[in-house]
């Protein structure tokens, strides 16, 4: 690992702000990942029109967008092609948004559970969700290149085979097995159940009555 790759993996460095996520107003792709001179990145363009035509959503598109492009922001920045990325490139792609900085988190300077939502404060980073969705977004898209004979030899987001092949065999009435993680997945915290608080309540009811 070199140097510039080790400061990323420690989030002492911030992604280059070049590329963007473009939404198309005519054409099949309502969103699109360009490069710095808003050309179309094709090897995303191509994944992009085959979700499209399985029918998933905009905001779907959009959202595997924005993953491709911090995936692409980080190999433009370690000088790596996509179809020569490997395990490193994504070790290095998952140190960076576990240590570094959401640019989309705005801290107001205070960490105290919202009183009337019950929501806890977001941290300043990446969630463990959000590592793991672009790990799936990752997988997806090696996945697909890797059908029409594109890409690295080997899919450059680890998985597991015995997690895969339990899961692929359990009936939907069975309870979910505790299988151990795939490598570089995060572990998501299990969140309970939140609370109304008694004002809330009495503001509800209110609320409903004055529309009755």
């Amino acid at each position: 690992m070199d140097e510039m790759q080790l400061k990323l993996l420690e989030g002492q460095i911030g992604l280059p702000r070049i590329g963007a996520v473009r939404q198309n107003a005519t054409g099949l792709l309502p969103y699109a990942v360009v490069d710095e001179a808003d050309r179309e990145i094709e090897v995303f363009s191509v994944f992009l029109s085959d979700l499209v035509l399985t029918d998933m959503s905009p905001l779907t598109v959009r959202s595997y967008g924005n993953d491709l492009l911090r995936w692409w922001r980080v190999l433009q920045l370690i000088g790596v092609p996509w179809d020569q990325a490997g395990r490193l490139e994504v070790e290095v792609l998952v140190g960076w948004m576990r240590s570094g900085v959401n640019p989309q988190r705005r801290q107001n300077g205070t960490r105290l559970m919202n009183p009337r939502t019950g929501k806890r404060p977001l941290a300043g980073g990446y969630a463990p969700s959000t590592i793991n969705h672009a790990l799936a977004v990752l997988a997806s898209f090696y996945a697909f290149h890797a059908r029409f004979g594109r890409g690295p030899v080997m899919n450059p987001v680890p998985e597991s085979p015995g997690r895969r092949a339990r899961l692929a065999h359990r009936s939907p009435m069975e309870e979910t097995p505790g299988l151990r993680r795939a490598p570089l997945r995060q572990k998501t915290a299990v969140l309970a159940p939140r609370s109304i608080p008694d004002d809330l309540v009495d503001e509800l009811i209110g609320a409903l009555r004055d529309q009755s």
